[in-house]
């Protein structure tokens, strides 16, 4: 009898619990998530009921042509074709040339290569704003300024340490037997790394290639810093930025800076929607092997 009471309050107690830490994260999500309900709402609106100070959570009528005007007014139209054409570039350069230098660095011999790895490795121990400054010089000399060109050509070397380190690790822990018995086949280091190597490297290319568009996409600060002339080809987040500062626009054009907003967090959560399995595969697989 005393053990089934002792039973029944264990019990009771862990459904307490239970219940507690559910409401509690039920609670947090409500907290984080409204920001972006609101932004979702304001993007419904029109611009008189965005800027009116009085705080309305819902919009009166729902306002949907703020989302085709955003694909038909003509900055906005140009400035997210710009934006496809820097993601595509880059999510098509990025995996492909990162790929190969890992490859150099797993599968071939040369001489220098661990200097060169430990070289490249400790790049990504410099911050991003200590070459800035070199970086504008070096683009202002070579007339690369308020064009796309530093947003997509330097991409062309790897893009970055990080995504040659995830697939330099990956690719060491591939079986050597394979690469012999393609050589025993005839197969050259070009058709190895093509043909058997790459696609080996699915979870990690997938992870790559879903990073660099969040990180392209959404990125206005490339632009800020490289594009200064009205004249230059402005992507989306920049545009938005541009006229979030811009006193006439920022209260004429607040409802279409909200619709654009929410296009541009759409787009990267259905591709986490869809992907999410491969990018924890990718970084699990990599990190076991």
């Amino acid at each position: 009898m005393t053990v089934d009471l002792a039973n029944k309050k264990a019990l009771r107690k862990k459904r307490l619990v239970t219940i507690s830490l559910f409401a509690l994260m039920v609670a947090i999500a409500i907290i984080l998530i409204f920001p972006y309900v609101f932004m979702v709402s304001k993007s419904l609106m029109n611009s008189v009921e965005v800027i009116n100070p009085i705080v309305q959570l819902f919009p009166k009528k729902p306002q949907f042509t703020n989302y085709v005007d955003l694909f038909t007014e003509a900055d906005y139209l140009k400035a997210t074709m710009n934006s496809i054409i820097v993601v595509t570039f880059n999510i098509i350069v990025v995996p492909l040339s990162a790929s190969l230098i890992a490859f150099s660095f797993a599968k071939l011999e040369w001489k220098g290569k661990k200097f060169m790895f430990a070289f490249m490795m400790s790049t990504m121990m410099l911050p991003g704003i200590v070459t800035q400054i070199p970086l504008y010089v070096m683009y202002s000399k070579i007339g690369w300024l308020d064009t796309l060109k530093p947003l997509m050509i330097p991409n062309l070397f790897g893009g970055g340490a990080i995504y040659i380190f995830l697939l330099r690790q990956f690719m060491r822990a591939i079986p050597k037997d394979l690469e012999e018995a393609a050589k025993i086949d005839g197969a050259g280091t070009f058709r190895i790394y093509w043909q058997i190597i790459l696609p080996l490297c699915k979870p990690v290319l997938i992870y790559i290639i879903v990073t660099v568009f969040i990180a392209n996409w959404g990125d206005y600060y490339g632009p800020l810093v490289f594009m200064s002339s009205s004249e230059a080809p402005r992507t989306l987040p920049y545009l938005i930025f541009l006229q979030s500062t811009d006193v006439n626009a920022a209260a004429n054009m607040v409802h279409m800076r909200m619709a654009g907003s929410v296009f541009l967090t759409i787009v990267p959560i259905i591709l986490f929607s869809i992907f999410q399995k491969h990018l924890i595969e990718g970084i699990v697989m990599t990190g076991i092997k």
